[in-house]
This record gives C-alpha cells, sequence and structure tokens, in this order.
C-alpha cells in the first residue's frame, strides 16, 4: 500500500494583536501566519482494518493527540472503513509558538484524505481542523495569510519571504498561563488590512510582555536577538524571531548565540512546503 512522507511546517506570527474577548472566553486576533520550511515529518501508511495507529516521542500520548483525534474525525466525517499506521517525527519543539501541534493534525487530515480518496476540498478539511485547534486551518489552507476571528478567518497575503533566525529557549510556555494573565492587552484597535503595514512600528505581538515577564529564558533570548534587529514573539512563544535580508547573515548571527541558547535557521514560505511536497507526489 502506498506510503506518504510529509512534512508538517511551522509558522510564524508575524504579528498578533488582541482585539477582544468574546462571551465564551476565546481571544478575538489579528495576525498574519506565514509557514517555514523548519518541519516536522510524519510518515504514514494506509490500513484495511479501520484501526488508527500513532507512534512518535516518548512523551507523546498514545490515544488522546491531535494526530489521532484529526485521523479519527475524518473517518467519522466521511465513513471510510480505512485506518492508518502514523509515525511522527517531531523536529519543532513542544510550547514554542511554532504551531508544531495543530501543523500535525493538518497534515494528518490532507494526508489522509489523499491516501484515503475521501474527496473532501481544503475548505471542508479546515472546518474539521477548526474543532480541532484555532491553528489548524490555516495550515490546512497552506498559503500564507491575514487571520482574525479567533485565528480561523483567513485571507492570503505575500509577505516577504524573509531568512529568519529563530531562538528556542528553555522554556514551554503554557498558552493558558498567557491568555489568563490579567496584564495581557485585549484591546488593541482593529486594523484594517490593505494599511496594516503602513508604519509598521505598530505591529508587535501583545502576548510579548507577559511571556517576558513570566519566562526569564525569553526575555534572555529578547535581550540577545535584538542586536540584529527587531526581534518579535511568534504565537505566545517562547521562540523568539528576526528576520534576515540573506541566509549567510542568519547563520553569521546563529553562530554567535550564547551556550544555553538553542537556535535555528529557516525561510519563510508562502506556500506551505506540503503542498509543495503533495504536488511532486501527483
Amino acid at each position: 500500500m502506498k506510503v506518504l512522507n510529509l512534512p508538517a511546517p511551522a509558522k510564524l506570527n508575524l504579528f498578533l494583536h488582541i482585539t477582544g474577548r468574546r462571551d465564551d472566553g476565546y481571544h478575538e486576533l489579528q495576525t498574519v501566519f506565514q509557514f517555514l520550511d523548519q518541519c516536522d515529518h510524519l510518515r504514514i501508511r494506509p490500513r484495511n482494518d479501520g484501526r488508527i495507529v500513532v507512534f512518535g516521542p516518548d512523551w507523546l500520548p498514545a490515544a488522546d493527540n491531535l494526530i489521532t483525534r484529526a485521523a479519527q474525525s475524518l473517518r467519522v466525517r466521511t465513513g471510510t472503513g480505512l485506518g492508518a499506521t502514523i509515525e511522527l517525527i517531531k523536529q519543532l519543539p513542544a510550547g514554542g509558538g511554532l504551531g508544531g501541534g495543530s501543523s500535525d493534525a493538518a497534515t494528518t487530515l490532507v494526508g489522509l484524505n489523499h491516501l484515503w480518496e475521501t474527496g473532501l476540498s481544503r475548505a471542508q478539511l479546515a472546518i474539521l481542523g477548526l474543532e480541532l485547534g484555532a491553528d489548524v486551518p490555516v495550515f490546512v489552507h497552506g498559503v500564507a495569510a491575514w487571520g482574525e476571528g479567533v485565528g480561523e478567518q483567513l485571507t492570503p497575503v505575500l509577505p516577504p519571504e524573509h531568512w529568519y533566525l529563530v531562538l528556542v529557549p528553555d522554556a514551554e510556555v503554557s498558552t493558558g498561563k498567557i491568555f489568563s494573565a490579567s496584564d495581557l492587552t485585549r484591546t488593541t484597535p482593529k486594523r484594517r488590512m490593505r494599511t496594516a503595514f503602513e508604519g509598521s512600528d505598530g505591529l508587535s505581538n501583545d502576548c510579548e510582555p507577559v511571556v517576558r515577564r513570566i519566562y526569564p529564558a525569553v526575555d534572555q533570548a529578547f535581550e540577545w536577538l535584538e542586536r540584529y534587529g527587531k526581534a518579535q514573539l511568534t504565537g505566545t512563544g517562547g521562540c523568539v524571531f528576526c528576520p534576515f535580508e540573506t541566509e549567510s547573515a542568519a547563520i553569521d548571527a546563529l553562530a554567535k548565540i550564547p551556550s544555553g541558547i538553542n537556535g535555528f535557521i529557516a525561510q519563510g514560505r508562502n506556500r506551505s512546503p506540503l503542498y509543495t511536497q503533495l504536488g511532486e507526489l501527483d
């Protein structure tokens, strides 16, 4: 049976504004998502017995994980009798704001839709993905996007595909802790997409002050990276990134990071590496 080896790319939030809070407790956002060419990888093999078997790092829960939930959701939605064995090769840090878990779920939906020949559109897969997490739809659609609502209202955009130095502080940030913090800014005025990048100094991440206060390792990463330009937090953190015009400039900076801080170089992608690879298989 056919086996798929597919990437689950990281994302950056090029800014993140919290514009309000809904009655259900979820926060209203404005953001821009861009993918990176740094990825987790999933090896997906279909099964005839209907079972979903997922394995990967030792810490991955055997049953209640986003990959299993995504596969089961697609099975229920389509009524297929097929199953799958899915191996996760984890490269992206957990709790880093790079969207690794959401990306893994999206690659599962897209990959199984392809293998099982269940025929759902990207829009239909994104609806399933939203039930798993607010970031899953952008990974399903696979294009850089302006996001609103809880991040699920997406409009394609084409930001510059910079090279980035991404620092990975020794801190697994709790999204719940950040969004429940009393000093989190929740009233940033909404911006119009067409004019948002005019005077882009006003584009920031509203979670940054809270994350830097609670997690000293993130604050340390900011202080070091800011010598090279505008350092920013992605998502609720704790990864911190800075754009560079060339790969060589980013590599030179990476070589100078102090001990105790990990990092990597990646290029921004406005088309998800997932669809680039699937296109090569078709």
